[in-house]
């Protein structure tokens, strides 16, 4: 990379709490926000569970104005870039605004506006529909709106890979500031919790409890019977080293690499083999001019899924190693027993690794009471550790890929 790029702030709306230092309290803390869904009827369904955002007043990160056109997911989105950017100390102007961009992943979008538009063409007709809510129904809404909001004249991008989407939208944040298109950029994700997308889940047999038993989010157990939806927005703002230094900006992270791959599976699982998975860690250390042996700890996609679970214990074991039953892995934990499977949840969970690097602590994996490989799981509660390095797997269903890595920011050219 021709430039190095920093994280320098961060912007958090979530299940767990609202802003970093909340987040970060609870997260540490080994709470939970997964409990019954509140905002809509689940009794005819088999799934009742959710990770569900609560006290959220956008009017508190956006101008009340911009709010009565956003949608839900839009006004997360929107809210948290702003965050994002109060945190980072950066001042918007004429004087930036061109070099200063967005770009989130969304995987399902605002399910909640569609539901809302047909239900009206079918029961209303066509005419009554509310023009506003139709520019919502759009991916690319989200990231529009907050570009909108505060005021950008740079990239604005939005990425749909399901579950991959908010770490190659960051992937694809940092190629843009390395490569001096950009100086910087909001980099994430967003996705919203609605009866829609909820029911065709359950009706998928991918949210727990899938194939029987108790319903939770229990990643790498052998107890896991799939995943807790959940929802909310995580955003990085990434930044050039060098223009972050020039203002005095505090450095929260750095992006050292990322690696990106794919293989054939089901439009709606993973693949049996551990290929595509393996590729993409693999890509990721090579980029970051790392060994294996380098990385200190994994953020897992796991979320209690069957096969995403088995195949990313495989692969760490693979690309990290470990003989006689006993890997020699990095640290690894999974934060979705919390926050659950917001699709879109590699922002959140990228945010949560750059605090790591800063503050070390890792969060625990929770509900993780028989693993189902020899890995060095963070389990329990939070470890208390110094690390240099941390890697954020991203897969998705359907085959895709991503692995970023985030080091520690010493201060060294």
């Amino acid at each position: 990379m021709s430039r190095r790029v920093v994280v320098t702030g961060i912007g958090l709306v979530t299940p767990l709490g609202l802003g970093k230092d909340s987040f970060t309290e609870r997260l540490m803390g080994g709470e939970s926000a997964i409990s019954r869904i509140e905002s809509f009827d689940t009794s005819s369904l088999s799934s009742h569970l959710g990770a569900e955002v609560v006290d959220f007043d956008p009017k508190n990160y956006i101008d009340s104005k911009a709010i009565r056109k956003m949608d839900r997911i839009s006004r997360m989105a929107a809210a948290a870039a702003a965050m994002a950017v109060n945190d980072s100390g950066l001042k918007i102007d004429d004087s930036n605004r061109d070099r200063v961009g967005i770009i989130l992943g969304v995987s399902m979008g605002s399910t909640d506006v569609s539901l809302k538009i047909i239900d009206t063409i079918f029961n209303e007709g066509p005419t009554m529909i509310n023009p506003i809510l139709v520019p919502n129904t759009v991916m690319n809404a989200p990231a529009g709106h907050a570009s909108i909001v505060l005021g950008l004249r740079g990239i604005n991008s939005t990425v749909n890979h399901k579950e991959a989407s908010a770490e190659t939208a960051t992937a694809y944040s940092a190629g843009e500031i390395a490569n001096g298109r950009a100086d910087a950029i909001m980099a994430g994700g967003a996705d919203i919790i609605s009866p829609f997308p909820y029911e065709v889940l359950t009706r998928f047999r991918a949210l727990s409890p899938m194939g029987g038993g108790s319903e939770g989010a229990r990643p790498f157990d052998k107890g896991r019977n799939g995943f807790v939806y959940g929802e909310g927005a995580g955003i990085i703002l990434l930044e050039s080293l060098d223009t972050a230094q020039e203002r005095g900006a505090e450095i929260i992270a750095e992006v050292l690499g990322w690696g990106m791959s794919a293989a054939p599976s089901p439009l709606s699982d993973w693949p049996e083999d551990t290929k595509g998975p393996v590729l993409a860690m693999r890509r990721a250390v090579e980029s970051a001019n790392l060994k294996p042996t380098d990385i200190d700890y994994i953020s897992a996609s796991a979320n209690g899924g069957k096969r995403l679970d088995r195949i990313e214990a495989e692969s760490i074991r693979e690309v990290f190693g470990g003989t006689g039953g006993e890997a020699k892995s990095p640290l690894v934990s999974s934060i979705k027993g919390a926050v659950g499977e917001s699709l879109s949840s590699g922002g959140i969970r990228s945010a949560a690794a750059a605090i790591s690097l800063k503050d070390g602590m890792i969060p625990p994996t929770l509900n993780l009471d028989d693993p189902i490989a020899p890995l060095s799981f963070v389990v329990g509660e939070k470890r208390v550790e110094n690390i240099s390095t941390a890697m954020v797997n991203g897969f998705s269903s359907g085959g895709t890929f991503v692995s970023l890595i985030f080091g520690k920011f010493d201060g060294s050219p």
